[in-house]
């Protein structure tokens, strides 16, 4: 991972972690994919936990077997820009050559090298990339026997304690294996893009995990014990540096769910781009019960309208924005509180986001239920595409 830009990420965590436990509101809105359309990379064909994938006992040799079966398709990245190297990780998912990793591995790159686990070296080129997301597609011509295209898994189909491995490409260390767990679903990270106005959007439904992920694991491939990529390795949080400045690992990393990158990377290898949906609204993360009782809400959850951005989806809709002019310490009365997006409960904001990235998409028409002055309210909003 970029060491630059894995520091920027770390404190934008820490300070989000900090502001969400004030009350503070720093979280732009941002929204997500859709239900299963039609994608170059075939969707998933179930949803729900799948009771097979948890396994009681893992051997070595199982293991080994996936590490041999799996680390083929991954491939070591080095961005040259005009600030220096950076490394990161990427993973093969056809045979046409297309390899995706992080948008933050290879932004602003003059030259894309990929290292197989061959030892085969190439130049790629950068067919796109989608910040929102933090992720992009590459394309090398190699010979045939080179691809090992990884399988791509369900993501709405994990479980918290389900194990997981990653591969990656760590402090240069290429072909690195770490095993953890699934520590969360449906966190929320800070996205690579700026909202209108300032502020950063957010990026809904992030897988979090305490398999080892450090600078250079970017891009990679977090996968199953049947070897399906479940997610792509994209951040971790601490407070701890390495003598050379790198953030090193804390137990608590995170990964973009398969199930977007589908959707995303397909769009980038067809159409050169990808609509991420767009709300266009501000919200904090989740009420504490002063805060609660401070707002005169009836009740302790849903996802607290802090700002709407003038001429957004969100806008058109009717939703309400708090009140302005009470400082920067505390929230301001009379913002909306969604309750539920489709009759889908929210019960913070990272519900609405984790919903929003996996049900819906541009043109979509949703209807949000609302708490104003103590009524419930309904609404319904054009799903619009993020500036």
């Amino acid at each position: 991972m970029n060491r630059r830009l894995i520091g920027v990420v770390v404190a934008v965590l820490v300070l989000a972690t900090l502001a969400c436990g004030s009350g503070i509101s720093l979280i732009e809105e941002q929204t997500g994919p859709t239900q299963p359309v039609a994608t170059r990379f075939a969707p998933p064909t179930s949803s729900g936990t799948d009771a097979s994938a948890w396994v009681p006992l893992v051997s070595q040799g199982d293991l080994v077997s996936l590490y041999q079966a799996v680390n083929p398709g991954v491939v070591a990245i080095r961005a040259t820009t005009a600030a220096g190297e950076s490394q990161g990780t990427g993973f093969v998912v056809d045979t046409d050559g297309h390899i995706v990793t992080n948008a933050h591995v290879v932004l602003d790159a003059d030259t894309i090298e990929i290292d197989f686990p061959s030892g085969l070296k190439v130049w790629a080129e950068l067919i796109g990339m989608e910040e929102n997301s933090d992720l992009a597609v590459l394309r090398v011509d190699v010979p045939q026997g080179e691809l090992v295209p990884l399988t791509l898994g369900d993501s709405s189909s994990l479980s918290v304690g389900q194990f997981v491995v990653a591969i990656g490409n760590p402090f240069g260390l290429s072909g690195t294996m770490t095993v953890g767990i699934i520590s969360g679903l449906g966190r929320t990270l800070d996205a690579e893009s700026t909202a209108p106005g300032g502020g950063q959007f957010s990026s809904g439904d992030i897988i979090q995990t305490d398999a080892a992920i450090n600078p250079g694991n970017s891009g990679g491939p977090l996968v199953n014990l049947s070897g399906e990529v479940v997610g792509v390795n994209r951040a971790i949080r601490t407070e701890t540096f390495t003598v050379s400045g790198d953030a090193a690992n804390s137990g608590v990393g995170f990964a973009v769910p398969v199930n977007l990158v589908r959707r995303v990377i397909t769009g980038l290898i067809e159409d050169g781009q990808f609509e991420y949906p767009y709300l266009g609204i501000s919200s904090v993360g989740e009420l504490d019960l002063a805060a609660v009782e401070a707002l005169g809400l009836p009740v302790t959850t849903g996802a607290y309208v802090t700002d709407v951005t003038p001429g957004s989806p969100a806008d058109a809709a009717g939703l309400r924005g708090a009140a302005a002019g009470l400082g920067t310490t505390q929230l301001a009365r009379g913002g909306d509180l969604i309750t539920a997006i489709d009759d889908y409960p929210v019960r913070q904001f990272s519900d609405l986001l984790t919903y929003l990235v996996n049900n819906t998409e541009v043109g979509q028409t949703v209807t949000l239920t609302v708490l104003r002055g103590g009524e419930e309210v309904t609404l319904d909003l054009t799903i619009g595409a993020r500036p």
